[in-house]
């Protein structure tokens, strides 16, 4: 491994190669803006992203670099958002559990990788921290490996492991992991917290994401017992239930006894928790996220959001309307995964209206926004107004669940718009 500065690691990548950065909350950003410091002499430098937290708009997205660097986000992060849409980039519509195979096979070709890495440990291996997602892959598969050592990064096991010998050139640094603060739930999102927990079985194997109302349902799980944890995203609001052997993975099928991630976003006490933590393993997000893999755990309970759904179960997650704003994430994967496994449940969780005062189930979906979880493939919603069970239900029936816990004020509206679509074989329903 040779230890450069970081202006000269980043003269490993030329005009027309494709870079990948490391994502979660570890960009290499010292690398980064390295890189970015080149824009006037390369030109045609494809850049993959994928689920990450920054902490400003990323420095290559600068409308003189526009020809520079070309952005191909595989999920559109808040510090590329603007970029994109603006239209200077792209995202890659894909199940983020199939993006390594675009990596292994070729469709998208890694010239470098760009990665934020702990200290070696005795054996020469250096680990990927919180990060082990789409990393895993895009190392594998690419021809330079730059990394900055950093004495901020947790080791954890499983396989964001790196040998030393691996890594072309390396900058050490002491940069802190950009930190998000554990959402607190509101008064809604609580309510809905308690209505899934009610709902979840003790020996249940959770797949849970990020933000008030996933914080709302593990703060609800104080009183179960032998939960397991495999999931794609670890939040501080797991800590808790780990700390207290609530979380004790001990009736998982999948490495039993063991904590399961694939990347991590939440504070420094996290991080430190998952440093030389055996007990604790990130791996390659084509695993965890593999469906069938999934469905091997019993009682999986995969719990999702969504920015709308239609009166037939349709889910947007990723857009308003034509304007990307996320990615598809692990949601498909886990709700796919969660509905296989034996006693699994899956839960499309989200307030009944917007911060702007919108209603988040529609008669139909906004033009534009994309399908995430086909209306084949929902089991529950949960809003603040109580569950519908839509599992095994017809259209009318489904819009009659989901009309009664929609926030009162469009129920009216909601009901004339099922009338016109349904029929008389929605008239007929009872309440």
């Amino acid at each position: 491994m040779h230890m450069t500065t970081a202006a000269e690691a980043v003269k490993l990548i030329r005009s027309h190669d494709s870079v990948y950065i490391q994502g979660s909350t570890s960009i290499p950003e010292v690398l980064v803006r390295a890189m970015a410091d080149r824009g006037e002499e390369l030109r045609g430098v494809k850049v993959y992203s994928g689920f990450a937290v920054g902490r400003a708009d990323a420095p290559y997205c600068r409308a003189e670099y526009r020809d520079s660097f070309l952005v191909n986000s595989l999920f559109v992060a808040n510090n590329i958002r603007r970029w994109l849409a603006e239209g200077y980039g792209q995202s890659i519509p894909a199940f983020l559990g199939e993006i390594p195979g675009f990596f292994r096979d070729g469709t998208l070709s890694v010239d470098v990788a760009l990665l934020n890495l702990s200290r070696p440990n005795a054996e020469g291996y250096c680990s990927y921290g919180v990060s082990a997602d789409l990393a895993v892959s895009a190392v594998e598969c690419a021809k330079t490996v730059i990394a900055q050592i950093n004495d901020a990064m947790p080791f954890s096991y499983g396989d964001a492991l790196i040998h030393t010998s691996r890594i072309a050139a390396a900058v050490e640094v002491n940069d802190p992991l950009v930190e998000v603060p554990s959402a607190t739930p509101n008064e809604v999102e609580s309510r809905i917290g308690g209505y899934i927990a009610e709902m979840i079985p003790d020996g249940a194997t959770l797949q849970i994401g990020v933000g008030g109302i996933p914080n709302a349902v593990l703060a609800a799980l104080h009183d179960h017992k032998h939960l397991g944890l495999h999931t794609e995203a670890m939040t501080d609001g797991v800590l808790p239930l780990l700390e207290k052997g609530i979380i004790d993975n001990s009736l998982k099928k999948v490495l039993p006894g063991i904590t399961v991630g694939s990347l991590a976003l939440g504070s420094r006490r996290l991080y430190d928790y998952m440093d030389y933590r055996k007990d604790l393993v990130m791996k390659d997000v084509a695993w965890t996220n593999d469906p069938f893999r999934i469905r091997e755990n019993p009682r999986v309970m995969a719990i999702n959001s969504a920015v709308e759904i239609d009166l037939t179960g349709q889910v947007c997650a990723d857009s308003v309307g034509d304007r990307i704003i996320s990615g598809v994430g692990g949601q498909h994967d886990f709700m796919y995964g969660g509905a296989l496994s034996e006693g699994g449940k899956t839960f499309i969780a989200m307030p009944s209206m917007t911060p702007k005062g919108e209603s988040k189930i529609k008669a139909h979906l906004t033009p534009g926004a994309g399908v995430v979880t086909t209306r084949h493939m929902i089991q529950h919603v949960v809003t603040e107004y109580g569950v519908a069970h839509l599992r095994g239900r017809n259209l009318a029936q489904r819009a009659r669940a989901l009309i009664d816990i929609a926030h009162p004020s469009v129920r009216e509206e909601l009901e004339q718009a099922a009338c016109r679509r349904f029929g008389y074989s929605f008239i007929h329903l009872k309440r």
